[in-house]
């Protein structure tokens, strides 16, 4: 410092007018260096991201029968959902083709949407408020109801009978959820997708298994020594999910909706999938 002071004036303020503008200059850089591009990509819609793209990545579950089931030999996705997954493909894109299929669980689903994995989330999930603050949803596009599904001479008949009795479920479903509360003396036993589930039921790893009724139709379909007990004690209206905070998407998926049921596209697919036109 004091052979700085040494220095002309005129010498000192010019190395110290470079020394400054290095230092904007290197900050400028690093600020437009570190993630510049990809605040740009976040800015995006998800429906700008898909046309530049050119297909839609939906994440759907691969293991519940009529909406979303992978078959071991052709490696082909089917069900409800997948068509509903196609059918929006079609509307941005103008291909039903131009669509890719990830897996998904009820676990997995959300943080892969909020990671930018997929673009949509169609996979028999339930609105509820508390997911509601981590992603939007759709219009309903699908009514369900949580039942049991236990063996052809089991005792149990429905929540009255799941004292002390172990009940299967799904990680991250709301099912687990609600027969915690509403059958508190059971025991809950947690897998990671329905097809476990299903699996550990047939293997008497427990007297009931606990999901959404359809998802268990799917089940008993195919296997008939099984049967639904105790009705539907939920109301588990199914919705598609989107980023939070994209209202051009969700406009889009409702419009699709609409269309499908103006047209009666909706309930063609419902009929194919689940026997009957909706009511």
């Amino acid at each position: 410092m004091k052979n700085l002071l040494k220095w002309p004036s005129f010498v000192l303020v010019l190395v110290l007018s470079l020394a400054l503008a290095g230092c904007s200059t290197g900050e400028e850089a690093t600020s437009s260096g570190s993630g510049g591009g990809d605040e740009n990509t976040a800015a995006k819609g998800t429906i700008e991201q898909i046309k530049e793209r050119g297909k839609l990545i939906a994440g759907v579950k691969y293991d519940t029968k009529l909406f979303g089931l992978k078959d071991p030999a052709s490696g082909e996705v089917e069900g409800f959902d997948i068509d509903i997954a196609k059918a929006l493909a079609k509307q941005i894109l103008g291909d039903e083709t131009k669509v890719e299929l990830k897996e998904v669980t009820s676990k997995t689903r959300i943080p892969m949407l909020q990671n930018g994995d997929i673009d949509i989330i169609i996979a028999t999930m339930t609105i509820t408020d508390e997911r509601k603050e981590q992603v939007d949803f759709s219009d309903v596009y699908f009514e369900a109801g949580q039942s049991l599904l236990v063996k052809n001479d089991s005792a149990i008949t429905g929540l009255e009978s799941l004292g002390g009795v172990k009940v299967l479920a799904v990680k991250g479903s709301t099912s687990a959820q609600n027969i915690r509360e509403k059958a508190p003396d059971a025991e809950v036993l947690e897998f990671d997708n329905y097809q476990d589930a299903f699996t550990a039921l047939k293997a008497g790893k427990g007297e009931a298994l606990t999901t959404d009724n359809i998802i268990l139709i799917g089940m008993q379909q195919t296997d008939n020594n099984y049967k639904l007990v105790g009705g539907n004690f939920t109301s588990e209206p199914y919705g598609m999910a989107i980023r939070k905070g994209d209202s051009a998407f969700v406009e889009e998926v409702n419009s699709l909706l609409k269309s499908m049921k103006d047209s009666g596209e909706y309930d063609t697919l419902h009929e194919k999938w689940l026997g009957t036109k909706p009511e």
